[in-house]
């Protein structure tokens, strides 16, 4: 008879062994008197591997001090060797933080200075051999410049501090904010504060740096083959009826050029210029019979309306290349009407974010 005995050494991992050891030690702190290194199941070098952790302050240390040898023992697995990336080693475009906020200064061309609460996003390139970056040292170098009253130079500054500290090629700042301009009602002495939102954008890609400013403008879209089909009824067979129109959103992104600067007030007197039915703030009745009045005067497709913005973006000097996003969230339909034009290379894609017209949904 031949009788075969279990390597224990070669069918046992150290996965097993240490799982062993664990239901060991919880039956020994439930009571149990197992000598584990008399009975020789255990090595005495290896007991501390089965004793309890040890027991944490649950307090906050408010006597600890930061000394500089502390803190430079402190982990940076952020920052670490390449050899710890995880995926593929491949270079990342942006790479950086969305959305944190500070109070900055922007100069208006009418009313002086304004502070308003703007959300800031910085990322930079990664290259394929970093794991990854501080991202702090983004914010950090924005604080630096935060107190100065805004302009692009401003902002250059601060790209360079955090492309310096980061070590990195490209880069890319962007601000948004809701700009307010006070403007008048259309018949009555009436006025109120229209908010646009802005946002500018200064990326730096291949040693080149590129400006942009994005606006939304808000307006009423009257549809001229349903105004038509209402004066037909009306002439026709003295039938009362009424075109339908809905609130619509353009959205302008526009790359600045030359050296004249070219104010939030400048670009929304461009885009009225365009369309004039931009949405009302206060009014009366005089006002609401004369919004009607403007809106039979200017009827308009979503296409019409990306053309008239084109014509008037590319009677500036002050910019360059642009895209036109319009979206006439329509009242006769469940769905919307959309329209997309560039001039430039900058804003061509044959691809559309799925998220970018959900985003120009306007609730006010």
């Amino acid at each position: 008879m031949n009788i075969h005995t279990r390597k224990l050494e070669s069918e046992i991992s150290e996965c097993e062994f240490n799982q062993a050891l664990s239901v060991i030690q919880k039956w020994k702190d439930q009571g149990g008197e197992l000598d584990i290194v008399k009975e020789n199941l255990i090595a005495p070098k290896d007991v501390t591997a089965l004793t309890r952790y040890p027991e944490l302050a649950d307090k906050y240390p408010t006597e600890f001090k930061l000394n500089g040898e502390y803190k430079a023992s402190l982990p940076d697995l952020q920052n670490g060797p390449s050899s710890l990336i995880k995926g593929s080693n491949q270079a990342i475009q942006h790479v950086g933080i969305s959305n944190f906020k500070l109070p900055i200064r922007y100069k208006s061309r009418d009313s002086g200075e304004k502070t308003l609460e703007t959300s800031v996003t910085g990322s930079v390139s990664l290259d394929a051999d970093k794991k990854g970056i501080n991202m702090s040292r983004i914010m950090r170098s924005f604080y630096k410049h935060s107190e100065e009253q805004f302009s692009f130079s401003v902002i250059e500054a601060a790209l360079d501090d955090y492309k310096t500290d980061l070590e990195s090629f490209d880069a890319r700042i962007s601000m948004k904010f809701s700009f307010p301009v006070k403007v008048n009602s259309l018949r009555s002495d009436l006025s109120g504060y229209q908010y646009y939102d802005v946002a500018l954008e200064l990326i730096d890609q291949n040693g080149a740096r590129t400006k942009v400013v994005h606006m939304d403008y808000v307006y009423s879209s009257t549809c001229p083959c349903s105004l038509e089909l209402s004066e037909h009824a009306r002439k026709t067979r003295s039938q009362l009826a009424t075109p339908h129109s809905q609130r619509s959103v353009a959205r302008i992104s526009a790359v600045l050029v030359g050296s004249q600067r070219l104010w939030f007030e400048d670009l929304i007197e461009s885009c009225r210029a365009a369309v004039p039915t931009e949405t009302q703030v206060m009014v009366k009745r005089e006002d609401e019979q004369a919004f009607a009045e403007l809106n039979a005067a200017n009827p308009i497709f979503v296409e019409d309306a990306a053309r008239l913005f084109c014509k008037a973006l590319k009677s500036d000097n002050r910019i360059g290349d642009f895209r036109v996003v319009a979206s006439h969230q329509e009242s006769l339909h469940s769905h919307d009407a959309i329209s997309i034009l560039t001039e430039g290379s900058t804003f061509e894609t044959v691809s559309i974010d799925p998220q970018l017209l959900t985003t120009l949904v306007h609730r006010g």
